[in-house]
């Protein structure tokens, strides 16, 4: 079957399931997106990568990443293969000195690794067809903008404007106070901040 690359869209809140998260899957040329519904756990474990957070003690998927290099492993490809009764499935796609190795993954630990790994996502015509949503260009067009803020957001953080009467200085130390508290939502907000500060600045 051939394969269609996708990429992440957007991560957050799940509108239809209070407590989980949705990451927003879109082909790379296309306007169809599979949303897909994840945990909190997945979702933090997305953020992180996604925003280059390096945490104090590795995550899980931080662990399994630094376990397969160990070993000469590399995961060339993720593929999302199947879709059954509203659960999608997915295999890693390793390679070990040139042999092709494939495992069963959950979609979310798939995608967490294929963050960390910087490989691409895949899936077949059947799962578009079926989980697909199609956009017309102008709502696609709105979710772009919308999701730049999105794709840079630890899930469950909620912009604090107390934190725009902190100096850049003490912002600064603030987030190597909550990083050394492994509380990553946090550190997104307040990395966030810093961010804005120092493009308001340039």
């Amino acid at each position: 079957m051939k394969k269609i690359e996708l990429r992440i869209v957007a991560l957050s809140h799940s509108v239809s399931q209070s407590n989980n998260y949705a990451v927003v899957l879109g082909e790379m040329v296309g306007l169809r997106r599979i949303p897909i519904v994840i945990g909190s756990f997945e979702a933090q474990a997305i953020a992180v990568a996604m925003e280059k957070m390096t945490p104090n003690r590795p995550l899980t998927h931080d662990l399994f990443k630094q376990t397969l290099e160990a070993f000469k492993v590399e995961i060339k490809e993720i593929i999302i293969n199947n879709l059954l009764d509203g659960i999608f499935y997915a295999r890693l796609i390793c390679e070990r000195e040139g042999e092709i190795i494939e495992l069963d993954s959950r979609t979310s630990d798939a995608i967490a690794l294929a963050v960390r790994f910087q490989c691409p996502i895949f899936t077949y015509e059947f799962i578009l067809d079926t989980a697909g949503v199609e956009l017309d260009e102008s709502t696609q067009t709105d979710i772009e903008e919308e999701s730049d803020d999105e794709m840079e957001a630890t899930p469950g953080k909620n912009k604090q404007s107390s934190l725009s009467t902190y100096s850049l200085e003490s912002l600064q130390n603030m987030l190597l106070q909550v990083l050394e508290e492994e509380n990553y939502e946090k550190a997104a907000t307040i990395r966030d901040e810093i961010d804005k500060r120092k493009r308001d600045l340039d």
